[in-house]
């Protein structure tokens, strides 16, 4: 049985990866998914913690998943994505695979942004989240952005890169930035022409989970 880790995003939940978990768990793979310390939607739990903490969070769960198995793939989802990354860097003897779903190499994309902001729902979300997000907790995104730069030549594990091509908050060129400096010998690309950023909630997301679950079964 393929054992699975689940990395969520920045001020996000494990609602944004749900349907892909439950995906794979009907597929036969153990699945696990945590919530990031501080992301409770209170602001003062997320002005208490910091991405060291999130770093040690994720390896801790990686160790746990690991100890009943020879490896785990790990999928993240934007800044989850990035933690992903840190793990197959930093802890390359436990995970078997690594999946990127809208890596933010390059976070926000202007011109999506203006595109998207005709939905009022979308709008509302924007200003929702840029006032419940501390200043503090919005550096330590950074940090982690900044930091994985570093990270992606040390990546030696089977690599997937998917990346919606509508996506208002992280940059297309990301997923081929990703290709051309993650080490790995094996990487595949995939790009998704009508997504955003929620890549498991878009038009296709039934291609992107299918992709998935392929991709694991053959770096197994």
């Amino acid at each position: 049985m393929e054992r699975c880790l689940f990395i969520h995003g920045f001020t996000g939940g494990i609602f944004e990866i749900e349907p892909l978990s439950k995906y794979l768990e009907e597929h036969h793979c153990l699945t696990r998914t945590f919530t990031l310390e501080g992301h409770t939607g209170r602001r003062a739990d997320m002005r208490r913690t910091n991405r060291e903490a999130w770093y040690n969070q994720a390896a801790g769960e990686l160790e746990k998943l690991a100890q009943s198995g020879d490896g785990v793939h790990v999928i993240g989802f934007s800044m989850g994505a990035l933690i992903a990354s840190y793990l197959a860097a930093r802890h390359k003897a436990l995970v078997k695979s690594l999946t990127l779903l809208a890596a933010p190499v390059f976070p926000l994309n202007p011109a999506e942004i203006i595109k998207t902001l005709g939905s009022l729902s979308m709008l509302k979300n924007y200003v929702s989240k840029f006032g419940s997000t501390p200043v503090h907790a919005n550096r330590e995104f950074a940090g982690i952005v900044r930091e994985s730069f570093e990270l992606y030549p040390q990546i030696e594990t089977p690599t997937l890169i998917v990346q919606g091509t509508r996506d208002h908050l992280v940059k297309t060129r990301s997923a081929a930035y990703l290709e051309r400096h993650i080490a790995s010998s094996v990487k595949e690309v995939l790009l998704i022409e009508r997504s955003g950023h929620l890549l498991c909630y878009c038009e296709e997301k039934d291609k992107v989970m299918d992709e998935v679950l392929q991709f694991i079964r053959g770096a197994s």
